[in-house]
């Protein structure tokens, strides 16, 4: 007889790596600069068909405490995590740090974490491509609500018809970035404005292209452009936040400025704008440190910036989610198949019966946020 073989501790789960193969034809790890970088497969947690998760993908740019209480409470298999949870060499791992108090729950709960970070950034079609559809795109409607545009004075604002009373205390409201449910980017036909885009720093890898595939981008609009159009554009594709931080230089207004070349970065941009060799009129990133933002403003550049991950997590309802439930369904049919007419080795009815499983699910978090929000007095 054939031996049966327990896939218990032995792998991580089938879903799981049917998820790692679609992850790694969308965005090869080879993409990603391993200067600094730390990608691929972080947390390979021993599958037991006993007790299986989900065939379920939870998609998120930081693996937060709140994350993985999410991921255990809804049984995915595994996360993706755009940001890296381990960058270093770690010596021990404890329920001590916070961070790998996480790693160890997903992992005793079957749950293993994946994380793309730069190879999505430099890809053809990915995080950089998609922020450049964004700046050139045009809007097709803007939100008419008449409670929004009905201009309120503010707490300070006193005229000498107006009483004289003791002014108070204003009051505050945290507004952070939208979630992902409320995301709206159908108030923007992407990328519609004729320009041409390339990296800022091309690839060195064989086999792609150093015109499409990169770190950042730079794009050249035909025809140059209002700052604040472009200040449209950012707001109705990553949802219309409620603010965030513009640099202009000194002497000049938002109104007075023209834009024709942009450099974009998600998240942190001021090293690899140090990388530029041409001069750009805006600077579109998520961060930049002070006295980068001052040395733009004194070269006579603009600078938008979201907060770090603002400018990555509509990405993930954007254009991963759809990306992965496509490829997701192709690895898991073509793994199903392989496992099950492997000669050799008869499969227990648990392994067999997750391989029955032809369900797919790929969500994305609604608990995953930027740690920064913006106050806003209210009147």
């Amino acid at each position: 007889m054939l031996p049966i073989v327990s896939r218990a501790t032995m792998s991580s789960a089938p879903y799981t790596r049917a998820v790692v193969s679609a992850m790694r034809k969308l965005y090869p790890e080879a993409l990603a600069d391993k200067s600094f970088d730390n990608t691929g497969l972080l947390l390979e947690a021993p599958f037991d068909p006993r007790r299986r998760q989900r065939n379920s993908v939870l998609l998120t740019i930081d693996l937060t405490k709140a994350v993985a209480n999410e991921a255990i409470a809804r049984q995915d298999s595994i996360v993706v995590a755009y940001h890296p949870i381990i960058f270093r060499g770690l010596k021990s791992l404890t329920l001590q740090d916070s961070q790998q108090q996480s790693l160890l729950r997903l992992a005793a709960a079957g749950i293993s974490v994946y994380s793309p970070h730069t190879a999505v950034d430099c890809a053809r079609g990915g995080l950089g491509d998609w922020l450049a559809d964004i700046v050139t795109g045009t809007p097709t409607h803007l939100p008419s609500d008449p409670k929004q545009q009905q201009q309120q004075p503010h707490p300070s604002d006193h005229t000498s018809q107006q009483p004289q009373t003791i002014p108070k205390r204003p009051l505050y409201m945290l507004q952070h970035h939208p979630s992902q449910q409320t995301l709206q980017q159908k108030a923007l036909s992407l990328g519609t404005k004729p320009h041409d885009r390339r990296p800022i720093v091309p690839t060195s890898m064989p086999n792609y292209s150093p015109e499409e595939t990169g770190m950042g981008r730079i794009v050249r609009l035909h025809d140059a452009v209002p700052l604040t159009a472009i200040i449209d554009n950012i707001a109705l594709g990553l949802g219309n936040p409620k603010g965030f931080p513009i640099a202009v230089p000194q002497g000049k207004q938002i109104s007075d400025m023209m834009i024709r070349t942009i450099g974009i970065c998600a998240g942190s941009g001021g090293h690899l704008f140090g990388e530029l060799r041409e001069p750009v009129d805006l600077l579109f990133t998520g961060e930049m440190s002070h006295h980068e933002a001052l040395a733009a403003i004194e070269k006579g550049q603009c600078v938008i910036a979201l907060f770090h991950s603002n400018t990555e997590r509509g990405f993930l309802s954007g254009v991963l989610k759809g990306q992965l439930e496509g490829e997701i369904a192709e690895e898991w049919k073509r793994l199903r198949d392989e496992q099950r007419s492997t000669n050799g080795v008869e499969h227990d009815k648990d392994y067999l019966a997750a391989l029955e499983d032809e369900s797919i699910e790929v969500h994305v978090s609604e608990v995953d946020r930027d740690p920064y929000g913006i106050m806003i007095a209210k009147s």
